[in-house]
């Protein structure tokens, strides 16, 4: 089994910083990639920041700049630093991870369970 478990989300103002975090356990063989998706209410979920194994990134053009995603493969954590928060920012923002389970799997993908960002004066 596999569990993601986010935190870091919060109530900031319109220029503050916050850091969300996510943790992956569970039977793991390896981890492709990790990042970050959010949803607006009435929108759909779109994709926020990701990093691969080999430490590349791909940001959204909304926050490139702004967001900084991080990742320890130690620790199978993914970090999510958002600097210059904007109100248009503010959505439910869930960790997601494509990890095999075994040497014989496809990469899946695993969703955390959502932590709110709200950015407003």
């Amino acid at each position: 089994q596999v569990q993601l478990v986010g935190s870091g989300g919060g109530l900031v103002q319109p220029g503050g910083s916050l850091r969300l975090s996510c943790v992956t356990s569970g039977s793991i063989f390896s981890i492709n990639f990790m990042g970050w998706y959010r949803q607006a209410l009435g929108e759909q979920r779109e994709l926020v920041a990701r990093i691969f194994s080999g430490g590349n990134a791909d940001y959204a053009d909304s926050v490139k700049g702004r967001f900084t995603i991080s990742r320890d493969n130690v620790k199978n954590t993914v970090a999510l630093q958002m600097n210059s928060l904007k109100p248009e920012d503010t959505a439910i923002y869930y960790c997601n991870v494509g990890l095999r389970r075994t040497p014989w799997d496809t990469t899946r993908n695993y969703w955390g369970q959502g932590t709110q960002v709200t950015v407003s004066s």
